[in-house]
């Protein structure tokens, strides 16, 4: 089994990437937001985590956490999110006999890109790619107009304007994120 490092600092700030297995023309993220929502809920309340901002698009997504004050992990809050979001499911995606043997679902890529947020301008950066993903990817024309994002929380606090991201400069920008 692999041992992966990862940069943990309890009570630290992360963003992550975590993304579908067969992420082609899958839309199975937002087909089923209600019960990714429920998952995450669920998940809260046994491992509780602030979300800072949070964008699903159809086959990955992005979010910014905030731990609590003391705990460092992540990974078994991601794991209660897949396992409930892929037990809630039908189990009708193709498998690998890999997967089949160990008892898997053919839903989530097991690992996630994770990130720690290291200051001010590494937060509002990445708050900011969450945020500026739906027009990035082609789903909308004005990041208003995608409605799985904590895009719309931000306008209502005032943090962000309505057109937020509908000049061409901020996708200028948005390049040297890659």
């Amino acid at each position: 089994m692999s041992n992966y490092r990862r940069y943990r600092i309890p009570g630290g700030t992360y963003f992550f990437t975590v993304n579908l297995l067969e992420r082609h023309s899958n839309d199975l993220l937002v087909r089923h937001i209600d019960l990714l929502r429920e998952s995450v809920k669920q998940t809260r309340k046994r491992w509780s985590f602030h979300i800072d901002a949070w964008v699903v698009l159809p086959d990955h997504l992005h979010c910014v956490w905030t731990l609590p004050d003391g705990d460092e992990d992540n990974t078994n809050r991601w794991r209660v999110i897949k396992q409930a979001f892929s037990k809630a499911l039908p189990a009708t995606e193709k498998r690998s006999a890999v997967r089949i043997a160990r008892g898997e679902r053919g839903i989530w890529q097991r690992r996630f890109w994770e990130h720690m947020i290291l200051d001010e301008a590494d937060y509002a950066n990445h708050i900011d790619y969450c945020h500026i993903n739906p027009l990035k990817h082609g789903l909308v024309k004005q990041v208003a107009d995608w409605p799985y994002s904590t895009f719309h929380l931000y306008v209502a606090r005032g943090l962000y304007p309505s057109n937020w991201s509908n000049d061409s400069d901020f996708l200028d920008v948005d390049e040297g994120w890659r």
